[in-house]
């Protein structure tokens, strides 16, 4: 690609606005925004945007995209910042208010929660015997989405973007798999192509009609929702657009903000409105994006809106809209390239809230190669194939519209459409009565009915009902079983990627930090990184032949990162779907295997960190000495046909019981192994995030010349007074100094454990700090890693 490509932006809303300053900021001037409506109210969801920029999010990402909205629409004049609160009106919603104050101290963002006198001075008309309290973040507020889109504009042109208006796309011209323009009809009819080396889809609801011309699945479903203004209000002054903050009644599914003398009232109580492409209005029209509203719908939420303000009874409500917006399977947007074509890009799914920060990080990752946001949770590529299926994107769509206020407990699954994904072992797991969860679409049981006469005296320790949900004291059994004797656990949900070819070794020499090109049967714990130096993945590659690997990773986006950088003679392929492991673990591992097997298990004949092919009972087996859980054992993988019989042939042996990803959890803290996404992300490099080890100096990768060993920030283990559940804000002197990642009750040290990130100066064994779990303050203290084991003793023997 040219240093400064040819850009074509698909849409003028506050999207492609916001990403073409961006770009044009940074030198790539020979940008060009289509547009297939009038500029700058195009008719998309810009159009009818409310505006309300809540910034506080579960997501870091988002949160920080909230943020850099705020800072920028502020700059530009076209950003009221009259703050936020929402209030709750059920003891659960006030819990969960403080939980979102943890988040918003966590990642930056002021606020607090309020009692009930403060919410009254805020919003004089809420009615004061529902309201119990709230959370009141001050820098929130109304962006007016078209004012914004149309300044970002000005500045990309006087830069010497092009905007055309009433340019419908038509076409996505390419040649040889890569993007080379975008066909256009515009308002005489006439058609033009205009070449690109780069094209960005920004359309918003209309993304999937666009992306169908390009030959790439958009998993985005346009959905109406519903929003109404009240007539006139004398309790309003009239003269200033808003001057109470933006309001949110969460336990009701509404949002409300001032229009001058009225309140506009938006509602995500009425049921999942689906509209098709087809659906979306003509061109031509005013506001396609708007429909017909339906009162019905909205009866049952202005009653509810009236219960809160009572002074909206008399006036009523004079108007309303179904206004489309775009709803995802996971709620995340749609950022990144194409992986069935080059160059053509997406930035869809993307709300005012998030528009600014959104911009930003896509023109990072064109410009400079990677982001300085951590977009693993937004990533287009993030989707299993099983994920992007119509039937699969509308009814997770709809769900995630319905509980878009609901309150979630990070482990809380969808329950629909289950089960999709199962391994080999499910109907064994099914008989053992396994409570799964699901991840990745993959059925993955947390512990086994089936041990519960493994417990003894263990309770909740340490937990309270937050942290006790979705959790057993089975799964303290099965780990204290894995620690004292063996356990089976699932693993047919690692990602597996088989890197094959002449080139093979030098191509992940090149992509990871460690040396992997190292003889057959060699196992190497490496990462991937981005140009930045940050951490995008966490990889075991598996030397299995001269010329063929297996690479155990932790999800789609790896195997799109290693197909895009691959070269010519390397062929890279999921085999995830025709295999299945199961992990072996425990002091009698040994014993369990050796028996069944050809291969030679003695510590002299298997090596940590090697592997073999060899069978166990009648099953061929590719083993791994490896251990996610700190305990001596392999993991064991076969085909999917003989996975069953596989499991069948352990069980026989009466020595084993099943184990589930409750236990794992608690025994890789134990042991201090990293989860990537959660522990360490592309905002880490690998010097912070305690993984120096798997970095060789003496070699040239990705990633290579931007990593320094000079560190402020470090990640380490605290022991803490309770069970928290991550993304906890940490105290220390009165002040918020990091925040928390993955946490569990270590059952075989005794005490809850929680990794944290750290300013340098804190993460000396002993510090003492503060955790905030729903604004109670849980003492805690640094520790040195690993807590268990540390010698490596009970995996080496």
């Amino acid at each position: 690609m040219v240093s400064r490509p040819r850009l074509v932006i698909i849409g003028a809303g506050i999207v492609g606005c916001a990403l073409a300053d961006e770009l044009s900021g940074r030198g790539w001037t020979d940008v060009t925004v289509v547009e297939q409506g009038p500029l700058f109210a195009a008719g998309g969801s810009s159009s009818h945007a409310p505006g309300l920029v809540f910034q506080t999010n579960p997501s870091k990402t988002m949160t920080e995209f909230a943020a850099y909205t705020v800072a920028k629409y502020s700059a530009l004049g076209c950003f009221t910042q009259v703050g936020g609160l929402e209030v709750a009106t059920t003891p659960e919603r006030l819990a969960d208010l403080r939980r979102r104050q943890g988040w918003a101290e966590a990642w930056g963002v002021q606020g607090e929660v309020v009692g009930p006198e403060r919410c009254l001075e805020l919003w004089p008309d809420l009615d004061r015997d529902r309201v119990l309290g709230g959370f009141h973040v001050p820098t929130d507020g109304l962006a007016s989405a078209l004012r914004c889109g149309e300044a970002q504009a000005r500045r990309a042109i006087g830069r010497g973007g092009r905007f055309l208006a009433r340019h419908r796309v038509v076409g996505v011209e390419q040649k040889g798999g890569r993007v080379t323009g975008v066909a256009t009809e515009n308002a005489s009819g006439e058609y033009k192509v205009i070449a690109a080396d780069v094209v960005v889809c920004a359309a918003g609801f209309w993304g999937p009609g666009v992306g169908a011309m390009a030959g790439v699945s958009v998993p985005l479903l346009p959905l109406a929702h519903q929003y109404a203004k009240s007539g006139r209000l004398a309790v309003l002054d009239g003269e200033h657009e808003a001057t109470r903050p933006i309001l949110r009644h969460q336990d009701r599914d509404l949002y409300f903000r001032e229009h001058f003398d009225r309140i506009g009232v938006g509602s995500y109580a009425h049921r999942p409105m689906p509209v098709r492409q087809a659906e979306i209005g003509p061109k031509g029209t005013t506001m396609p994006s708007v429909q017909a509203f339906t009162a019905e719908d909205f009866e049952p939420a202005w009653r509810d809106a009236v219960e809160l303000l009572p002074a909206l009874k008399e006036p009523g409500y004079e108007e309303g809209i179904n206004g489309i917006f775009s709803f995802t399977p996971d709620g995340f947007p749609l950022i990144g390239e194409a992986p069935q074509l080059d160059g053509f890009w997406l930035a869809e799914a993307v709300w005012v809230t998030h528009s600014a920060g959104v911009a930003r990080a896509l023109a990072e990752v064109l410009v400079d190669g990677s982001s300085t946001f951590d977009l693993h949770e937004c990533e287009l590529n993030r989707f299993e194939p099983v994920q992007l299926s119509p039937a699969f994107v509308e009814e997770r769509g709809k769900q995630n519209f319905v509980e878009v206020y609901d309150i979630i407990h990070p482990l809380q699954p969808m329950e629909s459409p289950r089960p999709m994904r199962t391994s080999p072992f499910h109907p064994r797991q099914q008989e053992l009565g396994a409570y799964f969860l699901e991840g990745a679409g993959w059925e993955r049981p947390h512990w086994f009915e089936a041990n519960a006469a493994l417990v003894d005296d263990e309770t909740g320790a340490g937990r309270d009902a937050w942290a006790s949900r979705y959790w057993s004291a089975i799964a303290a059994a099965e780990s204290r079983h894995t620690r004292e004797h063996v356990a089976l656990y699932d693993m047919t949900p690692l990602k597996r990627i088989e890197v094959e070819g002449p080139g093979a070794a030098a191509f992940l020499q090149r992509l990871t930090t460690n040396n992997v090109d190292r003889k057959p049967g060699a196992v190497t714990y490496t990462l991937l990184l981005d140009a930045h130096g940050g951490v995008r993945s966490d990889l075991t590659v598996a030397r299995l032949t001269e010329e063929r690997f297996q690479v155990g990773a932790n999800g789609n986006l790896d195997l799109d990162w290693l197909r895009r950088h691959a070269p010519g003679d390397v062929r890279v392929r999921d085999v995830t779907p025709g295999t299945c492991c199961v992990g072996v673990w425990g002091p009698e591992a040994r014993d369990l295997v050796q028996p069944l097997t050809d291969m030679d298990m003695s510590h002299e004949g298997f090596r940590y960190f090697t592997c073999k092919q060899g069978y166990v009972g009648h099953v061929p087996v590719t083993a791994m000495r490896v251990s996610y859980v700190g305990e001596l054992g392999w993991e064991l993988y076969t085909s999917a046909d003989l996975g069953r019989k596989l499991w069948d042939t352990l069980w026989a042996t009466g020595l084993p019981v099943a184990a589930g990803r409750a236990a794992f959890n608690s025994l890789r803290l134990e042991k201090g192994y990293r989860l990537w996404g959660v522990d360490m992300t592309p905002e880490h490099s690998p010097y912070e995030a305690g993984l120096a080890f798997a970095v060789r100096e003496d070699k040239d990768f990705l990633g290579r010349a931007a990593l320094t060993k000079e560190i402020g920030r470090k990640l380490v283990p605290l022991l803490s007074a309770e069970v928290v559940m991550g993304k906890e804000p940490v105290r220390h002197g009165g002040a918020t100094v990091g925040y928390t990642t993955s946490a569990a009750f270590g059952h075989t040290i005794g005490r809850p454990i929680a990794y944290a990130w750290l300013p340098i100066e804190l993460t000396p064994e002993g510090t003492e700090v503060e955790i905030s779990y729903f604004g109670r303050s849980i003492p805690a203290t640094v520790a040195t890693e690993p807590l268990f084991d540390p010698k490596m003793e009970k995996i080496r023997r």
